[in-house]
């Protein structure tokens, strides 16, 4: 099972731009579906984006769909989250998740690797 380690998150001014990323280690992430969700306080969990193992389909979430964009570098073992035009509601958790079934996508029980998180806090 891969470990997964998030970072760049941090404070940021709402319109400003974040770039997340996870570090993979103890197995290769080309094997692995990889996806971002978030959660907020006192807020259930929620998908952000996914990307297939080669990098060739990626879905967003339609909250962030035309400001984030996940992208992979199977090569470095690492997965992205660009953040741009980040508004308060942004401000979560947000954590990174591997997964080895067929599907990628928004449903968390296709995911079995997770990382600890990085904290995101956009001021208004």
């Amino acid at each position: 099972q891969v470990q997964l380690v998030e970072s760049g998150g941090g404070l940021v001014q709402a319109g400003g731009s974040l770039r997340l990323s996870c570090a993979a280690s103890g197995d290769t992430i080309s094997m692995y579906n990889m996806a971002w969700f978030r959660q907020a306080p006192g807020k259930e969990g929620e998908f952000v984006a996914a990307i297939t193992r080669r990098g060739i389909g990626a879905t967003h979430a339609v909250p962030v769909e035309g400001r984030f964009t996940i992208s992979r570098d199977n090569a470095e073992n690492m997965v992205y989250l660009q953040m741009n035009h980040l508004l308060p509601e942004d401000t979560a958790i947000y954590y990174c998740a591997g997964g080895t079934t067929l599907i990628a996508g928004p449903n968390p029980q296709n995911y079995d690797s997770w990382g600890h998180g990085t904290q995101v806090t956009v001021a208004a």
